[in-house]
């Protein structure tokens, strides 16, 4: 691996919302309906704009609260990709964020592995793109003189640092799941770090 990035918000959707829309399991497919949908990388573009109906189609592309994916229940507290105006959510960064993979991906091509989509085996020569969610470390970690963002950051870079360092950087790439698991988190993403 050249390098790994880590982002804090939800790479996919749960499963439910690919049933609802009748959506091809396949993450670049995925990521071309929703930036139809919600072109939030257009400039002076906001998730807010599309929820309120000034640009986009988000009316035709909404999920539902109340689906969490997999990952999203394994890791305990975190919150629905579609859970919006709550402490703590993740749903606008990752309305933001979605179409902005999809341009890493068309930019970058196969100089970038997203997992768990392109695979959970992690091909030598390439980067990693990880979802990942602070709150997991940040407790093992002083915050010092950073303000909650910056420490997020900090402790996610942080323990990525520790476990390469100590060598077991490759074991949170294949966290023990059943082949059913493993095929839906394929599709719904996998937060670095939940095993």
């Amino acid at each position: 691996m050249l390098t790994l990035v880590g982002i804090d918000h939800g790479f996919s959707f749960p499963l439910q919302y690919f049933e609802k829309y009748g959506l091809p399991h396949d993450s670049p497919a995925f990521l071309d309906d929703f930036q139809n949908h919600w072109p939030t990388d257009d400039d002076n573009t906001y998730v807010d704009f599309v929820r309120e109906g000034v640009t986009g189609n988000g009316k035709a592309r909404r999920g539902n609260s109340r689906w969490r994916r997999l990952t999203e229940t394994r890791a305990g507290a975190a919150k629905s990709v579609f859970q919006f105006d709550v402490q703590g959510a993740v749903a606008k960064s990752t309305h933001a964020g979605l179409p902005w993979l999809r341009f890493l991906r068309q930019r970058l091509g196969d100089r970038i592995h997203f997992w768990p989509f392109d695979g959970w085996e992690l091909p030598p020569g390439r980067s990693v793109i990880a979802e990942v969610y602070p709150s997991l470390w940040r407790h093992s970690f002083a915050q010092d003189r950073r303000n909650a963002h910056q420490h997020d950051a900090y402790s996610v870079t942080a323990w990525m640092q520790r476990i390469d360092l100590e060598g077991n950087l490759r074991t949170f790439f294949q966290p023990s799941l059943t082949p059913a698991e493993r095929e839906a988190a394929r599709i719904e993403g996998w937060i670095l770090g939940v095993m």
